[in-house]
């Protein structure tokens, strides 16, 4: 009893002062929130944007980003106009802090995961038609394979729509293509095709090894709709090399225009992921990749979004460890 009672004297006489026994809960109680701010802001690229994420106000990620430098003692941040940017201890923070954040995110799932396996998770995917049809069969087939129990569902849907599935967290992520990356997206190429003009085996262009832009002209195109990607980047292209042409048939579904080119209806420029082997004994084919641009598919994800076991699964499945790359974050330009 004597030594409790000397012990806590030495306390009431400042052996160990009340500032630091709070400065140390108060450490321990807010650290994580200050890294987590910090990894979102880095992330996503503004204070605004991070704090929507966080369901936090501005004000309190500004607090928690200058808490959090004056604790190491060190500038992790400069802010500029419109962007924040690393500084070098930044970027080893940045690097030692992310994964940190996520496991944090996702441990409950994780523990069910590392002592169950996948027997009962859900993993939603947003893709087009032509992504759904060509690309994510064999992908989706080994996924079944390994993880039978994951109730897998694949939402039919491009563009705008795609983009409002993943803001709203209502798919998981999306495999597709695009041409402009707004910043709150991240986006991650990994395959690339070439565009290709197809035509009936009879058709005049048929006889020649190179066609040229002017050879199209006088023929009928067959495009998807004006609305997708396609018909605009065909359109760009002739108007920005001022050959005129004129589209035959409007019409959606690379095996309907692949049909109706067989049939002698018109020719097309499509993109070679759509052709098959039986494709190339009904339909002649020619590379355009000098006049139009590659398309590029990948996986494509909402900025700060924390994917949980189940989706990063399926995404070592189109190319393992593409996740671990901090360049998954960075906007760009792709074509789709």
């Amino acid at each position: 009893m004597k030594t409790l009672r000397r012990g806590a004297a030495k306390r009431r006489e400042g052996s160990l002062p009340p500032t630091e026994v709070g400065s140390r809960y108060y450490y321990k109680g807010n650290r994580h929130k200050q890294l987590r701010a910090f990894v979102s802001v880095v992330k996503l690229g503004t204070l605004t944007r991070a704090a929507e994420a966080l369901y936090l106000s501005q004000p309190s990620i500004s607090l928690l980003l200058q808490a959090l430098e004056r604790e190491l003692g060190m500038s992790l941040l400069e802010r500029r106009r419109r962007r924040i940017n690393l500084t070098d201890a930044g970027e080893v923070l940045y690097e030692l802090a992310r994964p940190l954040v996520e496991g944090w995110d996702t441990l409950d799932r994780d523990f069910q995961t590392r002592v169950k396996g996948l027997q009962g998770g859900r993993l939603t995917i947003a893709a087009g038609s032509s992504t759904i049809q060509y690309l994510l069969p064999e992908l989706v087939r080994r996924y079944r394979e390994r993880f039978p129990a994951v109730q897998l569902q694949l939402e039919n849907v491009t563009g705008k729509d795609g983009l409002a599935l993943l803001r709203a967290d209502q798919a998981d992520f999306a495999v597709g293509s695009m041409l402009d990356v707004p910043n709150d997206i991240a986006w991650a190429p990994v395959h690339h095709y070439d565009p290709m003009l197809i035509m009936p085996p009879d058709h005049p262009l048929a006889a020649m090894e190179k066609v040229t832009l002017e050879d199209l002209s006088p023929y009928g195109l067959i495009l998807p709709p004006q609305r997708l990607s396609t018909y605009r980047m065909v359109d760009l292209v002739f108007q920005q090399r001022q050959v005129p042409y004129h589209v035959a048939i409007e019409v959606g579904g690379w095996e309907v225009i692949k049909e109706y080119v067989a049939m002698g209806l018109g020719i097309s420029i499509v993109t070679g992921i759509c052709l098959t082997e039986a494709d190339h004994g009904r339909l002649a084919v020619r590379n355009m990749k000098q006049y139009f641009p590659q398309r590029s598919y990948g996986v494509v994800m909402r900025k700060g979004k924390f994917l949980s076991t189940e989706a990063r699964a399926f995404v070592d499945l189109i190319r393992p460890g593409l996740l671990t790359h901090r360049d998954y974050d960075e906007s760009g330009h792709s074509q789709r």
